[in-house]
C-alpha cells in the first residue's frame, strides 16, 4: 500500500484481540523506531517493552483504563534529554519531538503489519518513573499499546474527522507578507 493509504489506515486501537503479538513484528516495529531521523541524529530514545506475561496491575495503574490492560504488549518511549540535541538560538531540547517521531514510525509499521496501537500521554509521569526505576533524565513520553484489533477499519474517517488543507496552510501568505514557497 502507499504510504497515504498506511497512514489513513492507522488509528488509535482501543479493543485488542487475545493473540499475542509475533516475536518478528515486534522486532518489526521496534526497527522502524530505531532507524526514525532525530535533531542531528543524536537519537535520544530509549524503548521498554512490556509483553503480556510480564503485566501486572502495576504497570496497568500507570495508566488505568479497562482497554489498556487488554493490550498484549505495551512499549514506552522515553526521551533522553542528556542525550538529545538543543537548538543553539534558545536552547530548546529536541527530545520529546524525536521521541514522537519514532513512536509514529513505529505506530506506522504496526499498521502495515495488521497491527494497531494507540498514543497514550495521559499516564502517571511520577509512578512511571518511579515504577522503573528511572533517572531524571530519562522522561516517559508516550506509551504505545500494541496488539492485533479487535474491531472494523474505517479509512474514510479521515474525511470527516481532520481539519481540511485550507484550514491548516498559508501558501504565498501569513501575516499580510507576500512569499513564495
Amino acid at each position: 500500500m502507499n504510504f497515504l493509504e498506511l497512514a489513513k489506515n492507522r488509528f488509535s486501537v482501543r479493543t485488542f484481540k487475545t493473540d499475542p503479538v509475533k516475536d518478528e513484528d515486534l522486532k518489526y516495529i521496534l526497527e522502524a523506531g530505531r532507524i526514525a531521523p532525530s535533531a542531528n541524529n543524536f537519537q535520544p530514545w530509549k524503548f521498554i517493552v512490556i509483553k503480556d506475561q510480564y503485566k501486572n496491575n502495576e504497570v496497568n495503574e500507570l495508566y488505568h483504563r479497562d482497554w489498556f490492560d487488554d493490550a498484549p504488549v505495551v512499549i514506552i518511549i522515553l526521551a533522553d534529554h542528556s542525550k538529545s540535541w538543543h537548538r543553539s538560538s534558545d536552547g530548546k531540547d529536541h527530545a520529546d519531538m524525536d521521541a514522537a517521531i519514532a513512536a509514529d514510525h513505529m505506530t506506522l509499521a504496526a499498521t502495515e503489519r495488521g497491527l494497531g496501537t494507540c498514543w497514550v500521554c495521559n499516564f502517571d509521569v511520577e509512578k512511571t518513573m518511579e515504577y522503573f526505576g528511572l533517572p531524571e533524565h530519562l522522561e516517559p513520553v508516550i506509551f504505545l499499546p500494541l496488539g492485533y484489533p479487535d474491531v472494523d477499519v474505517d479509512s474514510e474517517r479521515h474525511s470527516a474527522k481532520r481539519k481540511p488543507l485550507s484550514e491548516i496552510l498559508f501558501y504565498n501568505k501569513w501575516n499580510g507578507l507576500e512569499f513564495d514557497l
